[in-house]
């Protein structure tokens, strides 16, 4: 039996890091309260005498230790107080961010790994060398190996070592990762938290920290004693890398970078190898292979002269092997002699290409290309390299450039055809960093700024009306901030999994989005910045992504604070604000999100918008609740509850005040629930269970069932177990018809409690193997398996 100071020291940790982000939902929330339960039978807070302070959530490292410690304590002499702490802390461990299996546990592996391509030459010494590395007898036995190749863009780095994984693919069977960094500038370069966000969600992890360093603990856990590959592609600086090494000494981890990686080498043993260019007779061979059996039967000396000119740098022949392979009127003469002129001819690519120099065999390769371009398709390409954009689509293709649908996806296979841009999905392509910045170049010297200006504007009002159509479809009933929403409504009969689709949409856009908004933050459109940060709610409150979301939202409070100096939306600086605080609460930083919604209410204070204070304040009442600052959390709703009774008819957001009130009064009821008022509790409660029904605009069902939930589990509190099956089976009736399966999981859970308190094992039994199920249906691996334990243990 594990150890019960190891035991609770854990789910301290773990439940106070989750209170704030919300993870573990209902369940999760409970724990927290059962924790200051039990804080408040040991004592009051950790290290101060009984009764001269009011306890709060335990934050910091010395506090979570106090807490444990005073919990071990008096378990110590109480053994049935040991009993409930370790049924608590048994429970909290569900809590804990775990791998979970997507599918049955023999396919599970995660295979990140791109596919190689087939126009591969040489390398082998590459292969070899990593061989040699992994056979090695006398390498430490307690690290992975780690190997690190550079080399400069276009030699071939991320071909080279993708090749080299598959090929050892067998030796790990625990699967493979992968993740590119983008590291190709400071500006592009994926952070760590980032990156690790990636890796843990390729390892199915269920619930992900908001904070880096619980995401670097947890990938290290999940990695620990298992086989694997990992690949950092791409990498910008050591700072980049460090997090991201997993501890198992099974793991390989293949690092690529144009720059030396010293730290890696001198901390953790890794071994580095430079790529060089390929040699003739390989970058012939690889030519041959790229332009395809109908083009390869030229002079050898002619397509020597050709590989000679591409320098031997792999995107260079590629790009060149491909222009051939598609365009049957451009001969190898005419290639050979094009590219001997650009690297005699300084003035053969313009203003553009003057900071280079003639004689970079990929920029001329490029050169030749785009050279071959119909005059459309060239605008097309240069004016998608108009923003660092991570990928690009048709949706981001066509509004770039201004053209139909189907032209732009003509466009994207042609460039794709002539290997100027990369196919890496349906219908979505990137550029190679070098190629774009070919792109851009041509694009400041043939169409200038203000056309690239323009060009960004197009794509940002584009995924702007994409991101907003689909958060009403995700949460159609919040309130919105921005003309975009007034130009929308939620769709009027979705259909069943249309939020689910949405939100999957959103996420499949999230990146393109965050650069967007970088985009354009940088070209000043203000307007855009906080309205797409405000599209993007839905997800962020759904999903998480927390380190984008913050540093998105930052942004959208100083691009709303601008505007508001000018003639903006005063308005959208608070409404920034709150949903900054909210990221700030996933990421578990408490003090930066209660600053940030206090500024909240004095910015909507100031500019008389009386619901989005009053916004501010549930938002901020909630923080306080999450901290166990019951007292503080009620007189902020009380408060939020006065400001918006302030709201008369016709006044700006005097709809929605029924329903925010109807919230307020469920909030206060949970409050005074935890207080141990309950006659309070249930009289406001039952008020809220009024206001829902009685809705201008019809009843919110759901959230009256979110009412019952609560009245159930006050019920429970207070000792009647009766009573709260009663409650109990009315929310389960409500959430089944609203579809609502993981609230309904909950439910069930609630209820087993009430029949196992009753004394009726088999009916908790069954409502526990009813909520596994529905846990089930929903992909909750972990809810379904701590279900599970908890049914194994009922019936011992």
């Amino acid at each position: 039996m594990e150890p019960l100071t190891d035991l609770v020291f854990s789910a301290v940790g773990t439940v106070a890091s989750g209170a704030l982000s919300g993870a573990g939902g209902e369940m999760g929330r409970r724990i927290s309260e059962r924790l200051h339960g039990l804080l408040s039978r040991a004592g009051t807070e950790p290290g101060t005498p009984s009764g001269q302070q009011v306890l709060v959530l335990p934050r910091t490292e010395r506090e979570r230790r106090a807490a444990a410690l005073q919990l071990v304590e008096l378990a110590s002499s109480s053994p049935e107080f040991a009993r409930e702490v370790r049924e608590w802390a048994r429970e909290a461990s569900w809590l804990a961010p775990r791998v979970v299996a997507a599918v049955a546990p023999g396919e599970s592996r995660p295979r990140m790994l791109p596919p190689a391509t087939a126009a591969f030459t040489d390398r082998e010494d590459v292969l070899a060398w990593i061989e040699d590395l992994l056979d090695d007898a006398d390498r430490s036995p307690g690290a992975p190996v780690v190997a690190t190749v550079t080399g400069p863009g276009g030699i071939g780095k991320t071909a080279t070592v993708v090749r080299c994984a598959h090929e050892l693919s067998e030796r790990f069977p625990d699967g493979e990762l992968f993740v590119d960094l983008a590291g190709a500038s400071a500006g592009t370069a994926l952070t760590p938290s980032e990156a690790l966000v990636r890796l843990l969600e390729g390892l199915g992890t269920g619930t992900i920290p908001g904070d880096e360093a619980r995401q670097r603990d947890l990938f290290r856990d999940c990695t620990a004693g298992r086989r694997m590959i990992v690949v950092l592609d791409n990498a910008l600086d050591d700072a980049q890398v460090l997090p991201l090494l997993p501890a198992s000494p099974g793991c390989l981890v293949l690092v690529t970078s144009r720059h030396r990686l010293g730290r890696v080498v001198a901390e953790h043993g890794a071994h580095p190898f430079t790529l060089r260019p390929l040699s003739t007779a390989d970058s012939v061979l690889l030519l041959r292979r790229v332009a395809g059996r109908t083009r390869s039967a030229a002079p050898e000396e002619v397509v020597r002269a050709v590989a000679e000119g591409t320098g031997g740098i792999p995107l260079a022949v590629c790009t060149t092997g491909a222009g051939l392979a598609v365009r049957e009127h451009l001969s190898w003469d005419r290639v050979a002699r094009g590219l001997s002129e650009r690297t005699h001819d300084t003035g053969q690519t313009g203003a553009a290409m003057a900071d280079v120099g003639p004689h970079d065999p990929v920029r001329l390769a490029h050169d030749v290309s785009y050279g071959e371009l119909s005059p459309e398709c060239a605008a097309f390409y240069r004016a998608l390299a108009v923003w660092a954009w991570p990928t690009v689509n048709v949706l981001c293709a066509r509004h770039a450039v201004g053209v139909e649908e189907a032209e732009a996806r003509d466009m994207l296979e042609q460039l794709a055809r002539v290997h100027l841009l990369e196919e890496v999905a349906e219908e979505r392509y990137r550029f190679h960093d070098l190629v774009r910045a070919h792109a851009r170049e041509l694009a400041v010297a043939e169409d200038g700024e203000r056309r690239m200006r323009d060009a960004v504007r197009r794509v940002a009002v584009a995924y702007l009306r994409f991101a907003a159509a689909a958060d009403l479809r995700v949460i159609g009933q919040r309130w919105h901030l921005g003309p975009v929403y007034d130009r929308l409504a939620p769709p009027a009969d979705p259909g069943p999994g249309d939020g689910a689709r949405a939100l999957a949409e959103l996420r499949a856009e999230r990146e393109n989005i965050a650069a967007v908004i970088h985009a354009a933050d940088h070209h000043g459109f203000d307007d855009l910045v906080w309205q797409l940060c405000e599209a993007m709610w839905s997800l962020h409150l759904r999903l998480g992504f927390h380190a984008q979301w913050i540093d998105t939202h930052l942004r959208g409070v100083a691009a709303a604070r601008r505007g508001a100096e000018e003639f903006g939306d005063r308005r959208a600086v608070g409404r920034m604000l709150v949903q900054l605080a909210f990221a700030y609460m996933g990421a578990g930083e408490a003090d930066k999100a209660e600053e940030a919604l206090e500024q909240a209410v004095e910015a909507d204070e100031a500019c008389g918008h009386r619901r989005g204070q009053a916004s501010a304040l549930e938002a901020l009442g909630l923080l306080r609740l999450k901290l166990w600052r019951h007292d503080e959390a009620r007189h902020g709703f009380e408060e939020a509850q006065r400001i918006l009774g302030r709201i008369r008819e016709g006044d700006e957001g005097w709809r929605d005040v029924p329903r925010a009130t109807a919230l307020l009064a469920h909030h206060i009821g949970r409050v005074l629930a935890r207080e141990g008022r309950f006659p309070a509790a249930y009289e406001q409660l039952n008020d809220a269970l009024v206001r829902f029904r009685t809705l201008p605009d019809g009843s919110d069902t759901y959230n009256e069932g979110r009412v019952y939930m609560s009245l159930g589990e006050a019920h429970l509190s207070a000792g009647d177990a009766e009573l709260a099956l009663v409650c109990l089976d009315k929310a389960g009736e409500i959430m089944t018809a609203e579809g609502a399966l993981l609230q309904l999981a909950d439910v069930l859970e609630q209820r087993a409690e009430c029949h196992d308190r009753s004394g009726h094992p088999a009916r908790a039994a069954e409502d526990l193997r009813a909520a596994a199920a529905c846990y089930e249906e929903q992909g909750n691996t972990v809810g379904a398996e701590r279900v599970r334990a908890r049914l194994a243990a009922l019936e011992v």
